[in-house]
């Protein structure tokens, strides 16, 4: 089974051992958590298809808190040329690494 769910904002492609990295969601590592926002649901094959308006009803993927992490950090610099202006900048992600267990 193949499955669209949205969390944080955006949308994953997911099937039944996937590991994602999404957007900061609470709970421990190990923990078990459900995606009840599914968009599209299909098997392997393609041949059977369930499209949302916009979620599937009763649907939902099951997954495990695998890890709680923070990404790279990226430098935000901003410079006027000739004004001595200048002002640096940096930002870290949150991140939750979760395997998908069930769909």
């Amino acid at each position: 089974m193949l499955a669209i769910i949205k969390t944080g904002g955006k949308q994953y492609k997911v099937k039944a051992g996937d590991k994602i990295k999404i957007e900061k969601i609470e709970g421990e590592i190990g923990t078990k958590t459900e995606f009840g926002e599914v968009l599209l649901l299909a098997d392997e094959d393609g041949k059977e298809v369930k499209i949302g308006a916009p979620f599937i009803n009763g649907v939902k993927v099951e997954g495990k808190i695998l890890k709680q992490d923070r990404g790279d950090k990226v430098i935000i610099f901003k410079y006027k040329a000739k004004k001595r202006y200048h002002k640096k900048q940096g930002h870290r992600q949150d991140f939750t690494e979760v395997e998908i267990t069930k769909i």
